[in-house]
């Protein structure tokens, strides 16, 4: 009897799932996703983009601007003044080095307002600069 004992006791022991190492699978993966997403940086307003037949996607991370109707400018989520361009571009850029800066100008904001952003966003050591447009339906 004591026999019998000792092996349903010893198949009990055996019969448990240790779960350790696929938790330890899932935080490395989970590790490996955060460290490798392309974090994005928004303008922070909705602007009516102009239409462009010759439009082309872009795959690379974006760092957005926007020039809304009023000539105002939005960099991550923020109104900023023209001369604030320069840093701020800097500093996101800094943050990702890969990044194309992505001007979306509104229909209405003013050509001479597009043209200094770009100068300054130059003037920060951008050369990849996009404009942004909506390929018509």
């Amino acid at each position: 009897m004591k026999r019998i004992k000792s092996i349903i006791d010893h198949e009990e022991t055996e019969s448990a799932i240790d779960v350790t190492p696929m938790l330890d699978v899932v935080f490395i993966m989970l590790i490996f996703f955060i460290v490798t997403a392309t974090f994005v940086k928004e303008a922070g307003i909705d602007v009516s983009q102009s239409t462009a037949e010759t439009a082309v996607a872009q795959s690379k991370a974006y760092i957005l601007v926007a020039i809304d109707s009023k000539n105002s400018i939005w960099v991550d989520k923020r109104e900023i003044d023209l001369r604030a361009v320069k840093p701020n571009i800097r500093r996101l850029i800094s943050l990702n080095p890969q990044g194309t800066v992505l001007v979306q100008a509104d229909k209405a904001s003013y050509t001479d307002t597009l043209i200094s952003v770009m100068d300054e966003i130059r003037a920060a050591g951008v050369t990849n600069i996009a404009i942004s447009a909506v390929k018509p339906r």
